[in-house]
């Protein structure tokens, strides 16, 4: 982590610009800041000294400060306290660089470095706001806990303050059903959008429609390859839009698909814009019994009867446990619709804007 915190300061050295301070605000408290605070680099005290100096000045943030601040957050007292000549010196070197800057560029420092470092200390509350709301929180994206060096492993680490970040994962089965999230903590908000909302707002634009089911068609085409012609389908949800119905009746003619969906209206919807006979309706809620098997579609509502789909689809909105569907295929084959960052699988990315992905699981 020191290499990194010195190419964080050659990096604003040789291309300054607002997006930068701001992520490398972000990105540096909590990554190399904190495991700092909590696990500092060196053995020697002058050396932690001068790397805490460097790093108050890099963030703008006192780092004696900063440590005092969080690990009271972990009901962690420090043995020594807070040393006072330590916060003076990081307090000094903070105002004395802000002050060169404003002397020296006053347009670069008003218009990029405190844009750049408010957006940077918003991200940080906002991260940290995340964690916990609710609870604490832990999201175990392979991307992210590899960029953020197991930051996502949030719950774990309260319970081990202690434990080197590269232990962390050794440590997920202790969680005791604590809470865990798709989304990393700063874009943890996106939780609160309403995936419903936005198929109504699809389906007052024609052109939406048929972006969606184009960007659909080519992912499924280019992860499933040429699905089996008479193949038995079901579709999990999807109903008020249902973009994978239509696409899979371009794929596989011969199919025969099921929309399993707990709204009766969506149902209906999808009816009048599929009009097919060859498409069963379920008015029922879709559950997973790893051990049992599917809910069997002659009889809605029933559970414990074998699979007799040979391809699940399983939505972005689906609010059962997700990674039980990758670690157990319930059908054949599942085709799992996921955040773009979530690759498992035989993966395609259905669209950047959309931020999606289909993830195809087969079972052993």
């Amino acid at each position: 982590m020191v290499p990194l915190a010195l190419l964080h300061g050659a990096m604003l050295a040789v291309a300054p610009s607002a997006p930068l301070i701001a992520i490398g605000v972000w990105w540096n408290s909590n990554t190399i800041s904190h495991n700092f605070i909590h696990r500092p680099f060196f053995r020697r005290r002058a050396a932690n000294v001068i790397f805490g100096a460097y790093l108050s000045v890099l963030l703008g943030v006192p780092q004696a400060w900063w440590r005092a601040r969080h690990l009271a957050h972990h009901g962690i007292a420090e043995k020594q306290g807070t040393d006072v000549g330590e916060l003076a010196l990081q307090i000094v070197l903070i105002l004395t660089g802000w002050m060169a800057l404003g002397a020296m560029v006053p347009a670069f420092f008003v218009g990029v470095y405190l844009p750049g470092y408010a957006a940077g200390l918003l991200l940080c509350a906002l991260h940290g706001h995340y964690e916990h709301a609710g609870g604490t929180i832990s999201h175990y994206g392979a991307l992210y806990n590899l960029l953020c060096f197991n930051d996502g492993y949030h719950v774990e680490h309260h319970r081990h303050p202690g434990v080197s970040w590269s232990r962390l994962p050794a440590y997920r089965h202790d969680r005791q059903g604590a809470a865990a999230s798709a989304w990393p903590a700063p874009l943890r908000w996106i939780e609160a959008v309403d995936l419903v909302a936005l198929e109504r707002l699809v389906l007052r634009s024609r052109l939406l429609q048929r972006f969606m089911v184009a960007t659909h068609a080519r992912a499924f085409r280019q992860a499933c390859g040429e699905l089996p012609g008479e193949a038995r389908i079901a579709i999990v949800g999807g109903g008020l839009f249902p973009r994978t119905a239509l696409v899979l009746k371009r794929l596989a003619p011969r199919a025969r698909l099921t929309i399993i969906d707990a709204n009766r209206d969506h149902l209906d919807r999808a009816r009048r814009l599929l009009h097919d006979e060859r498409v069963a309706f379920v008015h029922a809620r879709y559950e997973a019994d790893v051990n049992a098997g599917l809910l069997d579609h002659r009889s809605p509502g029933a559970r414990g009867r074998p699979c007799e789909f040979d391809i699940l689809v399983v939505p972005l909105a689906f609010d059962g446990d997700r990674d039980a569907i990758y670690a157990h295929p319930p059908a054949g084959t599942v085709i799992v619709h996921d955040w773009i960052w979530n690759k498992r699988g035989t993966s395609r990315v259905v669209s950047p804007l959309l931020l999606k992905r289909i993830n195809v699981v087969c079972r052993c």
